[in-house]
């Protein structure tokens, strides 16, 4: 737009009249190198992301006693969102996606009029923004008691989730975790049936480095803050996804997303 236009020139003014200040200086951009630095987080970072996932596990802890069959995504997603907001979020991380039954094999569905109905599954992946940090937490629940695909497509997930948070470290490659948990899927039977990246890295952005998934090849650091979110997706059929996210420690990996694992059945 203009706006970049107007930035680019901007730049390009300040570019030469270092250059022409220092004509033995060689100047380059460095984008690369900030976001790199960017993905290691100090004391104070960490601390405004716990502060924005407690403002997301009091909004999960609220929505599976207010939805019921008969809702809509949309209702879901509007109270998911409100509570948040009342409740100390300066604003969302990114829009909450709310998928019920088939819409929940599409990672990035869209909250819509599809009406919530007993014997499926819901998925809900949401953050909220605290004190400028971002918080992303999914979980998937059920409308009744579920069929044993469900129970199936959900012990995969938590499984690989679980396994995965055990071992994060540093010194362990985002590939390392991306292979471990498409490894325990296809233990499960679903092999090839996640089709995204494990984990991104979370801070100012809801997407930052460091990324796990086969494309990264570099060790994990201390300070470096990830999501963990396996999931399963059978198109036309059912969707399901377990996400947290936390922290590489000098000995492990501190999880900040405290709403529990267990099964949660409405």
């Amino acid at each position: 737009g203009v706006g970049d236009s107007i930035a680019l020139l901007g730049f390009r003014s300040l570019e030469r009249a270092f250059s022409e200040s220092l004509p033995d200086v060689q100047l380059r951009e460095t984008s690369n190198f900030i976001v790199g630095l960017r993905s290691v987080k100090d004391a104070d970072e960490i601390a405004r992301m716990k502060a924005a996932q407690a403002i997301t596990d009091a909004a999960f802890s609220h929505i599976i006693t207010f939805m019921k069959p008969g809702m809509t995504e949309r209702e879901v997603q509007i109270e998911l969102e409100d509570f948040m907001v009342r409740h100390g979020a300066e604003g969302l991380a990114f829009p909450s996606i709310v998928a019920c039954g088939a819409n929940g094999a599409s990672p990035h569905s869209v909250p819509g009029a599809t009406k919530l109905e007993a014997g499926q599954c819901v998925v809900m992946d949401f953050g909220a923004r605290a004190q400028g940090y971002c918080s992303d937490m999914t979980r998937t629940v059920f409308l009744g008691e579920p069929s044993e695909r469900l129970r199936s497509g959900y012990a995969a997930i938590r499984d690989a989730n679980e396994q995965v948070e055990a071992v994060l470290r540093p010194g362990m490659t985002g590939k390392e975790a991306h292979e471990l948990a498409e490894h325990v899927l296809a233990e499960h039977g679903f092999a090839g049936k996640m089709g995204h990246g494990l984990g991104h890295g979370v801070g100012i952005d809801i997407h930052e480095l460091p990324v796990l998934s086969p494309r990264n090849e570099t060790s994990l650091e201390v300070g470096n803050v990830v999501t963990v979110e396996p999931g399963v997706y059978l198109p036309g059929e059912i969707g399901c996804r377990l996400e947290d996210f936390g922290v590489v420690t000098e000995d492990g990996f501190e999880v900040f997303t405290k709403s529990t694992h267990e099964l949660v059945i409405i």
